[in-house]
């Protein structure tokens, strides 16, 4: 007797198996069993409704062949031969080995077919729909692709956003390592953004750098939110700063996952920053400078005059030994007069002394000056890559800007070497200029250029304060820079120094491009430059020095005619008021009026002044001082004394004119004599106004 009949004659003998099946009928899975002789031996109703089986399949000891046949008829297993396919089935079914595979159907059903081998041979088999689970699997699968996709398209996105912000942008995983990094922020490190991901930040900053991060990322990733700046220098040698903010990335629950880096790059606002610090501190410095000028000026008028009265005393008394004791205190107060001029410059911003100038002319003609005045060992290299670019500047203060500049330099090279003094055209950019505190557009730079020993950035952050000097006592004023920032500043320009100890000095002037029309100011020419002294560290043109040692001369020379052969016979004993708060100040004038041979009412108060005009009325002139504190200005006492006589002719004396004072000087039609003054300018001012 067969097993299958064994297992049917059992199964008949037991008729509870029928309750058994019906069971079985009501699971939702296909479910059947074979016996060693691949016969069917169990079976439920899932299985014929799952597989859309006959019925007549429905049969113990029904063949496994007739099922795979029934199957492969209906071309559920693909093209090809029938007979070959079910052959091949059998085949695997012999073996009795365990399996699980799915067959999709036709109809786009997908059945999980499961079997395991029995201990006495055939197997059990269950059949499940899994047609939902494997298209929700699909459509789950799908939504991860197209979120990937999004999030890919995002991260490209998010790629492009942050390579193209000018901000660093990064991000730090616990280590600290980079998680993340821009374009910019690589870039910064010398990195690219493959490179520097996943790196330690200690590894990509230094060990010199890391030190002054780390504090601040150990912060950070204890949950504050931090701000701090540091510098450091770039490839080129450039020093850069930065400013950082660190933010935490933190769960709900609040743990640290890392932190997110902005970085912006402010050292272009250091610089503009420092810039203006700069300008303000000068125009601080200005406004004191020249209140010491006024006070200097006063005091040197009084010196000068008393010294002219004493040697003319002397000359006439035939003094030799006092006059050669007279001599050089009046030489002194003539270097504290050029001092204070100096000091003036810088500090009122005087523009009523530009015109229109061919930098180009004015370079060439300190070049020529210059290459007389240096020592053998100081060459001289002179480069003008632009000749058509004009200004509207002080021609005379440049000059003696760029003269300052050179023996600057030569002062910085003791040993010898290269100054080069160049001119050249440059466009500035909206950014440039926004840095220097400039307008936008053509510039024609002058630079000054050495191979000395350099400046510290102590010296570099003081070099345009007045009397600041690092020469030896006696032998620099600390002028000269301020006066070349002076006449730039009051042109519209910008005035740069780079320097560096041991790597020499360029200081560039910027000087706003006047165009290129008709009327360029002429700069005159020295046909014999002779050589400007050595021993001064800071000069005038050769042509000024000139002029101003004939103006002395005048004073000082015994052998000079009186100042009275300059006034005009109408002005003999003419009477002449002098107003000034100072009385020492008011004498001396009044005394040189005297020699010049007119009569003087002094008076210190301006009230009083202006009575004296309106109830004297032999008063043919008015030598006023311009500042007069608590009192009337000159100015606004010259408009009232016009008021009770239109035409009295009245000069201002000043030892310190702002810009708005010297136009009101000019509106209210006043001659000026700057303090201090000889009395040759004192004749000459009484001249001009007598006899217009």
């Amino acid at each position: 007797m067969t097993t299958a009949t064994t297992i049917q004659h059992g199964l008949e003998d037991h008729p509870q198996l029928d309750v058994l099946q019906a069971a079985l009928d009501h699971i939702n899975q296909g479910f059947s069993v074979f016996d060693a002789d691949l016969r069917l031996l169990a079976w439920n109703r899932g299985l014929f409704e799952m597989l859309d089986l006959p019925m007549w399949l429905a049969a113990r000891g029904t063949p496994l062949e007739y099922f795979f046949r029934v199957i492969a008829g209906r071309g559920e297993y693909g093209p090809g031969n029938i007979e070959e396919q079910v052959q091949r089935r059998l085949e695997r079914a012999w073996l009795f080995e365990a399996h699980s595979f799915e067959r999709v159907r036709p109809n786009g059903q997908v059945i999980l077919v499961t079997g395991a081998p029995l201990p006495q041979g055939g197997f059990v088999t269950t059949y499940t729909d899994v047609t939902s689970e494997r298209r929700q699997q699909e459509q789950l699968e799908q939504t991860v692709m197209e979120r990937t996709r999004a999030l890919r398209q995002s991260e490209d996105w998010l790629r492009l956003v942050t390579d193209n912000v000018p901000a660093l942008v990064a991000y730090l995983a616990p280590g600290p390592v980079f998680g993340f990094a821009n374009r910019a922020y690589a870039r910064w490190f010398g990195q690219t953004v493959s490179s520097i991901v996943g790196r330690s930040v200690e590894e990509i900053a230094g060990p010199e750098l890391y030190p002054v991060l780390a504090p601040h990322i150990e912060r950070a990733f204890e949950g504050a939110a931090v701000s701090y700046e540091y510098s450091r220098a770039s490839a080129t040698g450039r020093i850069a700063h930065m400013r950082s903010t660190l933010i935490p990335d933190r769960t709900r629950d609040g743990r640290t996952l890392g932190c997110f880096v902005l970085s912006l790059d402010v050292t272009r606002q250091k610089h503009s920053e420092a810039a203006l610090a700069q300008a303000q501190r000068m125009e601080a410095v200005g406004q004191l400078s020249g209140g010491l000028a006024h006070d200097f000026n006063n005091l040197l008028t009084i010196i000068i005059g008393n010294t002219l009265a004493l040697k003319r005393r002397a000359d006439e008394q035939a003094l030799p030994d006092l006059s050669g004791h007279l001599d050089p205190l009046l030489h002194a107060a003539r270097r504290g007069a050029d001092l204070t001029r100096r000091l003036l410059a810088f500090a009122r911003g005087d523009v009523s002394d530009q015109s229109r100038v061919r930098l180009a002319t004015l370079v060439a003609n300190v070049g020529r000056l210059l290459s007389g005045s240096l020592p053998k060992n100081v060459h001289l290299k002179l480069e003008l890559s632009d000749q058509d670019t004009d200004a509207l500047i002080d021609a005379s203060g440049l000059e003696n800007a760029l003269i300052n500049l050179a023996f600057n330099a030569r002062d910085a090279m003791p040993e010898g070497g290269d100054v080069t003094l160049s001119l050249a055209a440059r466009q500035l950019d909206g950014s440039e200029a926004k840095a220097f505190g400039i307008a936008e557009g053509a510039y024609g730079v002058i630079t000054v250029g050495d191979t000395g020993s350099g400046m510290n950035a102590e010296t570099l952050r003081r070099a345009f304060d007045p009397f600041f000097t690092t020469k030896a006592f006696g032998t620099g004023s600390g002028l000269g820079l301020p006066t070349v920032y002076g006449v730039v500043k009051r042109a519209g320009g910008h005035v740069e120094i780079n320097s560096a100890p041991g790597e020499g000095t360029t200081i560039t002037l910027y000087l706003p491009a006047a165009g290129s029309a008709a009327g360029v100011a002429s700069i005159r020419e020295e046909t014999k430059a002779a050589p400007i002294s050595d021993g001064a560290p800071e000069h005038i043109p050769f042509r000024l020095i000139q002029a101003e040692r004939q103006e002395y001369a005048q004073d000082i020379d015994p052998e000079a005619i009186s100042y009275r052969s300059g006034i005009s016979a109408r002005s003999e004993s003419a009477l002449v008021l002098v107003v000034d708060d100072e009385p020492d100040v008011a004498e001396v004038v009044r005394d040189q009026l005297v020699e010049l041979g007119f009569s003087v009412l002094v008076s210190t108060d301006t009230e009083d002044a202006l009575s004296l005009v309106r109830d004297v009325p032999e008063i043919v002139a008015v030598v006023s001082d311009v500042v007069m504190p608590g009192q009337l200005n000159g100015t606004a006492l010259a408009r009232k004394m016009r008021e009770v006589r239109p035409d009295l002719p009245i000069a201002l004396m000043s030892g310190y004119r702002s810009d708005r004072a010297g136009k009101d000087t000019r509106e209210a039609g006043c001659s000026v004599l700057e303090k201090p003054f000889t009395s040759g300018m004192l004749a000459n001012a009484m001249n001009e106004i007598l006899d217009p």
